[in-house]
């Protein structure tokens, strides 16, 4: 059974230290849970629609169900049936209802902006709390547009949670023009102006993943968009929108996808197929850039579901190749990069990172995490201001023995050194798996089925 409880009510969190050590050839055919990004969106959007939709393919970690739970709480009926299909009847845009308690959103960054964004045009006061590592990530870079619109917010005084929003009706119809690139700052924006009457303008000099957009679409927002003489991506949205029902597919992670790619290119010996992945063309920079180390990735069934590029990605363990990773691949990445320094990690070359400043402010400091973990393990590195350097082992084993890994509560640290576990002489302790079921749940189980049947 789901449990949609706000965080508070259900049971103490405990930590999973575990160990992952080499276990020979990976093989066989898998599916990863559904895509964190846009189950999100599903969620939030369905609950705004007039009617009932249904998602099938939803993740079910933490974050999608913190975004479930204040949803609820907030007046839409959402509910999963046995054959794991939700079905959400919303209250429209503009319904929002106040929520009787503050909206506990755990670990997730994602649903506090975002929810942020959609408060910031209802007559709601609302207040938002999370875990540890959620408090400690600034929100100006959301607040501070949201402000624009006429919502207030009272913040930590560092500016992070916990935060009240009061939001205001009617909001202001604003143009932004995003300074850094952040879809989750422009889906904020959006969704502020979905209640607010006029125009809503996000410009966004480079390209973000783009699911907020092609979701409002579906569901019957005007929405429109066009490219300025600079290359800067212009979205127009017309606000007090009335949302129609979907039905919707939610296609695997390419996010979660990383993983078990990664560890299939760095296992001598494997052979893995991932199947049903979401390949929106601004999420899969991390595998275009494998292909250039070397990897042997292949595309195989690509079609299109629910407005989604789909398709299974066939991979075989390959001698990686160092490489310099281009700017503009950056944000079709972000995500993806922890698991990335890994398969550099085991590259013949120098790779070379920049640009990355976004990952000192995700779940934990990314950047700090990632070389404070591969020195460990003997990787020769340097940490720069905005990416790493990373000499790889050319395939060799890395040192591990009695390493312990500091996950900093970070699903995404967690996961990337379990991986390194398949390259990792002795082995390698990871001090929490718990943060992996915010994402991933399944991760540990998947791991167990592609060992070797041999």
């Amino acid at each position: 059974m789901i449990d949609l409880r706000p965080k508070k009510q259900q049971s103490k969190r405990m930590t999973q230290a575990s160990f992952f050590k080499p276990v020979g050839p990976l093989s066989g055919k898998i599916r990863v849970p559904g895509d964190k990004s846009i189950s999100h969106r599903a969620i939030i959007f369905a609950s705004l629609a007039i009617g009932t939709s249904s998602i099938e393919g939803l993740l079910e970690g933490e974050d999608v169900l913190a975004t479930a739970a204040a949803m609820r709480s907030m007046g839409a009926d959402i509910v999963r049936d046995d054959d794991a299909v939700w079905s959400v009847t919303g209250v429209g845009v503009g319904g929002l209802m106040q929520p009787k308690a503050a909206l506990d959103l755990g670990n997730s960054g994602t649903s506090t902006r975002l929810l942020m964004g959609l408060v910031a045009s209802h007559d709601i006061m609302v207040t938002f709390t999370g875990d540890a590592s959620l408090s400690s990530r600034p929100m100006a870079r959301v607040t501070d547009p949201l402000s624009m619109c006429g919502a207030s917010f009272t913040t930590s005084p560092d500016g992070t949670l916990p935060a009240m929003v009061r939001g205001v009706v009617p909001a202001l119809a604003i143009t932004y023009e995003l300074p850094v690139a952040s879809a989750q700052v422009k889906s904020a924006v959006l969704l502020a102006g979905l209640n607010s009457a006029g125009v809503t303008t996000v410009i966004e000099p480079t390209l973000t993943r783009d699911h907020s957009e092609r979701m409002l679409i579906g569901f019957g927002a005007d929405v429109r968009i066009t490219i300025r003489e600079d290359g800067a991506r212009v979205i127009k949205l017309r606000g007090e929108a009335e949302l129609q029902p979907q039905n919707i597919t939610v296609p695997g992670d390419p996010s979660s996808a990383a993983f078990p790619v990664v560890a299939a290119l760095i296992t001598e010996g494997s052979d893995v197929v991932v199947e049903n992945v979401g390949m929106n063309s601004t999420r899969t920079g991390i595998f275009a850039i494998l292909k250039k180390m070397g990897g042997d990735l292949e595309l195989l069934n690509e079609r299109t579901v629910g407005g989604e590029d789909v398709a299974d990605i066939h991979v075989r363990h390959s001698k990686l190749k160092a490489i310099t990773v281009p700017a503009d691949v950056v944000p079709s990445m972000i995500d993806e990069f922890p698991i990335f320094f890994v398969a550099a990690a085991m590259a013949h070359g120098v790779t070379r990172t920049s640009g990355l400043d976004e990952l000192r402010v995700k779940e934990s400091d990314r950047l700090a995490l990632m070389a404070e973990g591969l020195k460990s393990l003997g990787v020769a590195l340097e940490e720069t201001p905005d990416g790493l350097i990373i000499m790889g082992s050319g395939g060799a084993m890395l040192r591990g023995s009695n390493t312990t890994i500091k996950t900093a509560l970070d699903h995404r640290i967690a996961m990337s050194f379990a991986i390194t576990g398949q390259v990792t002489d002795g082995g390698v302790h990871i001090d929490d798996m718990t943060p992996v079921r915010t994402s991933f749940p399944s991760f540990e189980d998947m791991l167990k089925e592609l060992q070797s049947k041999e």
